[in-house]
């Protein structure tokens, strides 16, 4: 439910961000927004497990090879963090370079 709720205020901020935008560029806007913020959730989650578990994990094939390796959550979240970035950087593009709009959307990356 908190993951809900968390999603429906990123939702909520950056569809403010985008409120005034052309209808146009409306159409590729919802979609981006819709996955940043469902990312921005997933990447919170993420760090709060990598800062508690730590970033490697344990494993054993079989009786005699064992060791330690990167954890999976420290993989999903690379590959995360950049398609989050890439996305970020798409929306950025479709915004007026100055004005408020710009201002608010590096407000929100900076969170």
């Amino acid at each position: 439910m908190a993951r809900k709720k968390t999603k429906r205020a990123y939702l909520k901020e950056l569809n403010e961000i985008f409120k005034d935008i052309d209808e146009d560029k409306k159409r590729i806007v919802e979609p981006l927004v819709e996955n940043a913020a469902f990312m921005a959730v997933q990447l919170t989650e993420l760090q709060e497990y990598i800062a508690e578990h730590g970033c490697t994990e344990e494993y054993q094939n079989g009786a005699n090879q064992k060791g330690k390796k990167k954890s999976s959550e420290v993989e999903v979240y690379n590959v995360m963090i950049k398609n989050y970035a890439s996305i970020i950087k798409q929306l950025c593009d479709l915004l007026p370079q100055k004005g408020e709009a710009a201002n608010a959307l590096l407000d929100f990356i900076k969170q």
